[in-house]
């Protein structure tokens, strides 16, 4: 029999597993210990504990170096990690799939599409010159990300929609929106200036060099308004995976739940693609990650948020330390996330070959 402890946050009270809460411990204690190395990295090393105390007092000779400039960028990364990795959870949680991540079904693809437009249309040599300027380009990228994530995930639920939402058509409606997606961004990154272009294709490696405050804030916003509501469908989204008969059944309005969910992974995924850009496979490969950690019957919501931050920074600290500069963040995630793809398809075929 599992171990189950009982949290209580006020009024409200929540059940979890011991393994979860342990796990989840294990990899905030972890996450603690990648902040502190990726804010003691970079052109001045200073130790892991150096870092800490510059991190905490003030008057140390280190906090200028620490806080000003190491600290937006490593604040970026986990935020970004925990928006993803929660993102991946919903998703793969309503749809009952693996593969169901916002990457794998086109949902950062059209944020990615749209935030592509901006950053190519807003300088006066690029593609549609003089349609945004350098200020639209700096505040307008946020709300072109959602609204291209959320204009994709619509077409995803209107294309996938034949009397409710089935998981496999689901996926397989997402990869063909996906693909047609980035064959609209290449073509855009085909008409534009040399110059748009290698801006934007730098971009869309999702790259952390050079994020600031301003880039976080959205993200946290983002994060402090979906979390809670995430938090009040995990009932619902437990119920569900027992099926969609079971779940009208037990009285849960299936699609009202889904749409929310939906709701919001487009969010956290858009907030995410507008901070740093596609960031590919961790809200795809962090759930699974995090589901086989804990050990239950779907990704842990809290678990999959420190998991995606745990990511990110290492692939923040990697990029520092160890490949050359400028090479973005995406690269190491990838990296990371294609082999896992792999050997998820194999075994897949493997069972229902079997």
């Amino acid at each position: 029999m599992r171990a189950h402890l009982a949290l209580r946050f006020g009024p409200a009270s929540l059940v979890a597993s011991a393994r979860v809460v342990a796990t989840t411990f294990a990899a905030a204690t972890l996450l603690v210990i990648l902040v502190a190395a990726d804010l003691g990295t970079g052109d001045v090393e200073i130790g892991l504990l150096a870092a800490l105390r510059a991190l905490l007092v003030a008057e140390d000779p280190n906090a200028l170096l620490v806080r000003e400039f190491r600290l937006p960028q490593t604040t970026v990364a986990v935020l970004v990690g925990a928006a993803l990795g929660l993102s991946g959870a919903l998703t793969q949680t309503f749809a009952r799939n693996p593969l169901a991540s916002p990457d794998i079904l086109g949902v950062t693809r059209g944020a990615a599409l749209a935030a592509v437009v901006v950053i190519v249309g807003a300088t006066p040599g690029g593609y549609g010159a003089g349609l945004v300027e350098g200020t639209m380009q700096r505040v307008g990228l946020m709300p072109a990300a959602l609204a291209g994530g959320l204009a994709s995930a619509g077409l995803l639920w209107i294309l996938g929609w034949r009397r409710g939402l089935d998981p496999r058509r689901l996926v397989l409606v997402g990869i063909a929106v996906g693909a047609v997606l980035t064959a609209l961004t290449q073509w855009l990154l085909v008409v534009a200036s040399v110059e748009d272009a290698a801006s934007a294709q730098v971009w869309l490696f999702g790259t952390l060099n050079g994020r600031g405050w301003d880039h976080a804030l959205p993200v946290a916003v983002v994060l402090v308004v979906v979390f809670p509501l995430a938090l009040l469908l995990v009932r619902h989204l437990n119920t569900i995976q027992l099926g969609d008969d079971a779940a009208r059944g037990l009285g849960v309005r299936l699609q009202r739940v889904q749409a929310l969910t939906l709701l919001a992974a487009v969010l956290l995924a858009a907030a995410a693609v507008s901070a740093v850009g596609p960031l590919d496979f961790v809200a795809f490969a962090v759930p699974q990650i995090a589901l086989r950690l804990t050990g239950g019957s779907r990704p842990p919501l809290v678990a999959s948020m420190v998991c995606g931050a745990c990511l990110v920074v290492a692939a923040d600290l990697v990029c520092r330390s160890v490949l050359p500069a400028g090479v973005p963040a995406g690269v190491v995630t990838a990296a990371v996330g294609a082999p896992y793809l792999i050997w998820l398809l194999i075994r897949a075929n493997r069972r229902n070959s079997v």
